[in-house]
């Protein structure tokens, strides 16, 4: 839908003509969905009710990509994918279906490729150093190393590799150069400096605008930025605004030709200045709706200076799976937690701080040396500040970068510091400060105000280079500390609920009560109405319905406990020493939380297959980082921790006990399958529906959730459905509610996106319906009801005389096609059929 002239300059939405999607349909694409393919399943996607395609990065990227955010070239379409001709023949049929494109983009980092020839740019920096036409595009500091940039590559040490012969010269074909002489190592392939072509092989290498090092080397002497801790995802300085024209030209010229609507920006607190960044791109793209990739910590909001309609929704995600929550729960689970793994309920905080202290010393320990030396220098350069030595500025660099509760403060050198950067910073040196002494702690006084680009030290000194460096660069790695030590290391550490591990979650947050959702969805209207709501994305951790069946345990959380023991009992003798409680906790849940309903006329469910249990143990396992990782694996371990999955998956024993608690919990988890689903559709802002979402999924993290979508087979199941046949079971439940939501949203654009859209409670007799009303200029044209904490409920014998009171009018709930009067009906009729209701005015 277009919006009207009367919301010129609201950044809550897009500029007067530029369109906004009402609900979105979120694609992986790679070789196995290209845009033909997409082309041809538009009938399903128009038939579901989406009103945007939301299309993962579509820019050239490495060779081998399945995800799209490893950017090589911004100036072509991949060809994997169908190239610029296949894009634009998706446009124009999805316009003519009705649909809209909106695309993921990725400002931040592009890819440092297999081989590096296939990053054009990258490959001239590598040839020219310096004096490369490309080389201000990356953040790349030529003043440290000799000049050279740290390839960090190797299998070992630089001596190791020479002495055995594995480093060649070589003459390949680079497309756009010719025939070029190389150097070779494998797979890679590396420019020669000119001049250097001759010299005898070591001099040669060590006279490169690059140093090829050990792949160890680059966690601690790394001398250009990354995405987080990945060495091949160089970042992007698009900060400049002639790097900006260059890498976006290709995305603006789709946003003016119509061929994509808006765009998704990959983590922004990755840039140097984030608001200045979506300034430049609303300004470029005139206006046009832009959502970010921001994680929220807590109650923190989206800065008001972004030009945005807001988040890809995480916060959202918590919240709605929290409000399903049973807070009975929290005290039961903490306590079997304990038993299992040692770990206390309240230890968290001090789990997460020791996260991150962790990816400070190891993966991140670059990134953090180079900030201490750039904080050095300016002390050694002001006389009045030399006697600041660089183990003091690292030592409190560490503790506020442990201490800092978001991702990132948001100064800007130059610029008026908000409120909210100042309370943050505040916050973050106040609770350093109580792990220093005082000697320290002046230090540290001192490297916060230099932080917030103030005055220090000698008078007058405050916007200078090295100083205007810092207080961008410190932010940078704050949010690389928290990204790696918080969702990538202590969310897999603790598993007092593993669900509530979200990225972007709140686990200390167990559960939330109506009021506190209510408050959130009116937040939402107010601020951030054009935002996307979500439940699954291709970065979850778990997808949204493994997490509502994990929410059922807080609803059971004594009869888990004793599962958990009877699973224990059952295990000892094959559970080897070797494998540590939380992991232990971590699988009993995840079984639990992805095994398949019972479904079908022998009523039996099944458990996730070992090729995808295993798959996801690694991982867990490796990204916790506490007796295994990426860099060290212990094979050891892994082994006795996927010996002692298959054999829960193979005993027939264990799988009773799982398919009695599945069959136990399988109201409870319909419940809250469908009740999260239709509240996250219908809620305020854009509903996004990542593929495969729309019916049952339990599926775990990346690339358990990027799997192949059969979209024939659903459009063939949604077709059976709205020729009149029943459900037949909670993935055809789950396919009906969200169909009926989006066709709802879609046929009612106004009460869920228009200038007088609105949200209203809705009293109910009963804490376990959760109830609201979409309105337009006031009035009622759509209302959901859903049923939270079905456990309980059922113990205290249902609905009873319960009531829910209803806007006045007559209604019609599109799940059952029932008629319904307003005012006060009872619940026990409106949920007879199905544990949610979504009701329209009766002649609309």
């Amino acid at each position: 839908m277009e919006h009207e002239s009367e919301r010129a300059g609201d950044r809550r939405f897009p500029a007067p003509g530029r369109p906004t999607p009402l609900s979105t349909y979120r694609l992986q694409l790679g070789a196995d969905l290209t845009f033909d393919d997409v082309r041809a399943r538009l009938d399903y996607y128009v038939t579901l009710g989406a009103t945007h395609l939301y299309l993962s990065p579509v820019l050239t990227a490495a060779p081998g990509s399945t995800h799209g955010y490893d950017v090589v070239d911004h100036s072509t379409v991949s060809e994997v994918l169908g190239g610029r001709a296949g894009l634009d023949r998706l446009a124009a049929s999805a316009r003519a279906s009705g649909l809209g494109l909106v695309l993921d983009i990725v400002p931040n980092h592009m890819a440092l490729p297999t081989p590096a020839w296939h990053n054009a740019a990258l490959w001239s920096v590598l040839t020219l150093g310096p004096e490369s036409p490309y080389a201000s595009w990356f953040d790349i500091d030529f003043a440290t190393g000799d000049g050279a940039i740290l390839m960090p590559v190797l299998g070992a040490r630089i001596g190791d590799v020479l002495a055995v012969g594995e480093l060649t010269l070589d003459i390949i074909d680079v497309p756009g150069v010719g025939e070029t002489q190389v150097l070779r190592y494998h797979e890679h392939v590396f420019p020669l400096r000119e001049g250097t072509e001759s010299l005898p092989l070591i001099e040669l290498v060590d006279r490169q605008h690059y140093r090829l090092a050990h792949w160890r080397v680059g966690d601690e002497e790394l001398n250009y930025r990354r995405f987080f801790d990945v060495g091949t995802l160089v970042a992007v300085r698009v900060e400049d605004p002639v790097v900006f024209d260059q890498t976006h030209a290709l995305i603006l010229e789709l946003l003016e030709a119509g061929v994509i609507d808006g765009l998704r920006i990959d983590h922004p607190d990755g840039l140097a200045d984030p608001a200045g960044y979506l300034a430049r791109l609303s300004e470029r793209s005139g206006g046009a709706w832009v959502v970010v990739e921001k994680i929220l910590a807590g109650e923190e909001e989206v800065p008001r200076d972004w030009v945005t309609m807001g988040t890809t929704g995480y916060e959202g995600l918590w919240r709605v799976q929290s409000t399903f929550m049973e807070p009975a729960g929290e005290a039961r689970l903490a306590s079997l937690m304990h038993r299992v793994t040692g770990d206390e309920g309240d230890s968290l905080p001090a789990l997460i701080d020791v996260s991150k202290r962790e990816v400070i010393s190891g993966p991140l320990y670059a990134e953090v040396h180079r900030l201490t030396d750039l904080a050095a220098e300016i002390c050694r350069e002001d006389l009045r500040l030399r006697d600041h030595t660089w183990r003091a500025l690292h030592e409190c660099l560490t503790v506020l970068l442990v201490c800092f509760d978001r991702y990132r403060a948001y100064v800007v050198p130059g610029e008026v510091t908000s409120r909210e950067a100042l309370l943050a910073m505040g916050t973050a040196a106040a609770a350093a400060r109580t792990h220093l002494d005082t000697e320290r702690a002046q230090t540290l006084d001192v490297l916060v105000e230099l932080l917030l680009g103030r005055e220090v030290g000698s008078a007058g000194r405050r916007r200078e280079a090295r100083r205007d460096e810092l207080v961008v660069r410190f932010q940078q790695v704050c949010g690389a500390v928290m990204a790696k030590g918080v969702e990538d290391t202590a969310f897999y550490r603790w598993t007092h609920l593993t669900s509530l591990c979200e990225v972007g979650g709140e686990p200390s947050r167990f559960a939330l009560s109506q009021d506190d959702f209510h408050a959130f969805a009116a937040h939402l209207v107010a601020h951030s109405p054009a935002a996307l709501t979500t439940g699954s994305t291709h970065d979850t951790k778990r997808s949204e319905d493994t997490r509502a069946a994990l929410g059922v345990l807080s609803e059971m959380a004594e009869e888990w406990a004793e599962l958990v023991g009877e699973l224990r009992a059952r295990s000892a003798r094959s559970r080897s020493a070797l494998v540590d409680g939380r992991t232990e906790n971590l699988l009993w849940q995840t079984i639990a939380g992805t095994w398949s309903p019972a479904g079908g006329p022998d009523g039996v469910g099944s458990p996730i297959n070992f090729d995808r249990l295993e798959q996801y143990l690694r991982k867990a396992t490796r990204e916790a980082k506490t007796r295994t990782s990426w860099t060290h694996p212990d094979d050891s371990y892994e082994e006795a921790v996927l010996a002692l999955a298959g054999w829960v998956l193979k005993d027939p024993q264990s799988l009773a006990l799982y398919e009695a608690w599945a069959r136990r919990t399988a109201p409870a988890v319909r419940a809250a399958v469908l009740g999260t689903k239709l509240v996250r559709l219908t809620m305020p802002g854009v509903a996004d529906v990542y593929q495969g979402s729309e019916t049952f999924a339990p599926t775990l993290v990346d690339p358990d959730n990027r799997q192949s979508i059969d979209a024939g087979a659903l459009g063939r199941r949604l077709d059976r459905l709205d020729d009149g046949a029943r459900p037949r079971d909670l993935a055809d439940e789950k396919l009906w509610v969200t169909s009926r939501a989006l066709r709802v949203r879609r046929g009612d654009p106004g009460a869920f996106l228009g200038p007088e859209a609105g949200y209203r409670p809705l009293a109910a007799s009963s804490g376990a319906a959760l109830a609201f009303a979409r309105t337009e200029r006031g009035e009622a044209t759509a209302v959901t009801v859903a049923t939270r904490g079905a456990v309980r409920l059922q113990r205290l014998g249902g609905w009873g005389e319960h009531t829910l009171v209803l806007p006045e009018g007559r209604w019609l709930d599109v799940l059952t096609g029932r008629a319904v009067a307003g005012g006060e009906q009872p619940v026990a009729e409106l949920l007879d059929a199905l544990p949610v209701a979504l009701m329209v005015r009766e002649d609309s």
